[in-house]
């Protein structure tokens, strides 16, 4: 009978708590022709080591229907670098850019931005690495907080950062596989109107900023090594401090795993621990009339003279069951049941990958944090090799990389920016297949979020409020020949914030377009899209259609 190794089983496990989202489908983005020959017939063969500077110019013609019938034009101008490698020691990918858009008579078209995402590691020294990786990207929302891609320069547009960094160690002690990670976050949304109103209803509060510490660790043995079962003895501390009135989450546990082989390629697990969680905050300070008192930059003002006040308090004795199957290296499912949160649990991971051609990927979590510890985490599970997705209006990433690994989508963790804690489960799953010039993909995924708010403080009158997003995604996309790229995409996303009445967000999209070389640094390139939105602050749904023209030179 074949051995079934413990250690990655506790990985596993200690992995299906964190938000893990695999790869929106997104279509594989135009390659410079100084990046021709670097990537491979497949899209899952490892590139080889790249930096590609770049500037761009192009004019762009918008027509919209709100707030009224009109259409404009502008010239963007952008500077971008993106850089990849893959080694024995070390692997990551990045893509950065800064725009300037000019107006012809529109000032919400005019304005700059920063867009990014990268993500990689280092090895230190045997059993050493180090990781790395940041995000910048935009989003509108709404009054309730509900966010969704956009293009826009208005008061309803936000600028989103997330960066961590932190040591991973992984060692063998005898028979005893020994892992251990800390990671340091920090996030943050820079907007222009943080305190968002809704006649009628309570007043909500968009997130600013906060700082996130994880700390994992677990040893194990596997099957037969020491006894016919595997054993292993695993803990986790998670800690995010958000600003917003002085909010912090934290959660410990300590757990031990059985690991028991039933078959050649089967394995069940059992596992049994400790776990305590709390969510605390602080009031608003409170004017004379007993109404809070809203700061300069638009967020409540902190009552930092009264004691925190719990919101969340929820400790005591876990456990789950789970299942692992791997018949083959391409193939991996574990599925677990269990209890945290003081509830039933349930999260898993599924990958099936039976070629370079093609990956499917689930997963399902179940886990607290704040929005910028979510997006945070789901930051640090993103792919080490992948290309980064832009639109080709904006240039702003969506939160999604092209990637036949798992993990490669914030999309799940951008849809609210309510600045309160919350109890986050979901699922999310991706289908990408390539075969010569032709490639394609679906991906799909929800994700609900349960508000957590003490009593007596502002955020009560979050607490308990569910928020709901849905998303989707398709593509296909060609390349008629090695000097032009076809490329076609649409997505959806529903957001429904729960904060306020009728707060359901719905936003689609769809655009085409195509890159042309017209020397070995110089492009072309031409796009149409068009793209809709409806929230209940509209007085008629938003319309969008575009039509783009640009020159591209890679160095």
């Amino acid at each position: 009978m074949a051995r079934i190794s413990a250690a990655p089983t506790i990985a596993a496990l200690l992995a299906a708590a964190a938000p893990l989202t695999p790869a929106l489908a997104q279509p594989m983005p135009y390659t410079p022709p100084a990046e021709r020959g670097q990537q491979g017939d497949d899209a899952g063969r490892a590139r080889e080591n790249y930096i590609t500077p770049y500037i761009e110019i192009a004019q762009v013609v918008t027509s919209r229907n709100v707030p009224q019938n009109e259409t404009f034009t502008y010239t963007r101008a952008a500077v971008g670098l993106d850089v990849g490698t893959v080694g024995a020691r070390n692997a990551g990918a990045m893509s950065l850019r800064y725009e300037r858009r000019f107006d012809w008579g529109q000032s919400d078209a005019s304005g700059d931005s920063i867009s990014g995402i990268a993500n990689g590691y280092a090895t230190v020294t045997p059993g050493l690495q180090f990781h790395a990786g940041g995000l910048a990207t935009r989003e509108r929302f709404n009054s309730s907080g509900a966010a969704v891609p956009s293009g826009q320069f208005d008061d309803e547009v936000v600028q989103v950062y997330s960066l961590y960094a932190g040591p991973v160690i992984s060692t063998q002690t005898g028979d005893v596989a020994v892992n251990a990670s800390y990671r340091i976050g920090y996030s943050r949304v820079e907007q222009e109107h943080a305190r968002v109103t809704t006649p009628g209803e309570p007043a909500g509060d968009l997130f600013d900023d906060s700082t996130v510490h994880a700390i994992a660790a677990s040893a194990a043995v596997k099957p037969g090594d020491v006894l016919p079962v595997g054993v292993g003895v695993s803990g986790t501390y998670y800690r995010e401090d958000i600003s917003n009135l002085d909010q912090r989450v934290e959660d410990a546990q300590a757990r031990a795993t059985v690991t028991i082989p039933v078959a050649q390629n089967v394995a069940v697990s059992g596992a049994v621990g400790y776990e305590t969680v709390e969510i605390s905050g602080r009031d608003a300070v409170r004017g004379a009339d007993g109404l809070p008192v809203v700061g300069s930059g638009g967020n409540y003002v902190t009552d930092k003279t009264e004691p925190r006040i719990l919101a969340y308090d929820v400790d005591g004795l876990i456990w789950d069951v789970g299942v692992m199957w791997r018949p083959s290296t391409r193939t991996a499912l574990t599925a677990n049941v269990g209890r945290r949160y003081g509830s039933t649990s349930y999260t898993g991971l599924f990958s099936y990958q039976p070629s370079r051609r093609m990956a499917i990927h689930l997963a399902a979590y179940d886990n607290v944090a704040g929005f910028g510890g979510q997006i945070n985490r789901t930051l640090a599970g993103l792919p080490t090799d992948f290309t980064a997705i832009r639109d080709p209006f904006t240039g702003d990433i969506g939160g999604c990389v092209a990637s036949l690994e798992a993990g490669g989508c914030l999309a799940g963790a951008l849809g609210t920016l309510n600045s309160a804690a919350f109890r986050a489960r979901g699922v999310a799953a991706s289908y990408t297949f390539r075969m010569g010039r032709i490639s394609t993909g679906l991906s799909g995924g929800y994700d609900r979020r349960r508000f957590i708010g003490a009593r007596g403080t502002v955020l009560e009158v979050v607490n308990g409020k569910i928020n709901e997003n849905y998303w989707l995604a398709a593509y296909l996309n060609a390349e008629f020949n090695e000097n032009s790229v076809f490329e076609t995409n649409l997505y959806a996303n529903w957001v429904d914030s729960g904060v306020t009445l009728g707060s359901d967000t719905k936003a689609y999209g769809a655009s085409a377009a195509y890159y042309r070389d017209l020397t070995r640094n110089l492009s072309a390139r031409a796009a149409l899209g068009i793209e809709g939105m409806t929230e209940p602050d509209l007085p008629e749904d938003f319309w969008t259609a575009s039509a783009l023209v640009g020159l591209r030179y890679s160095f």
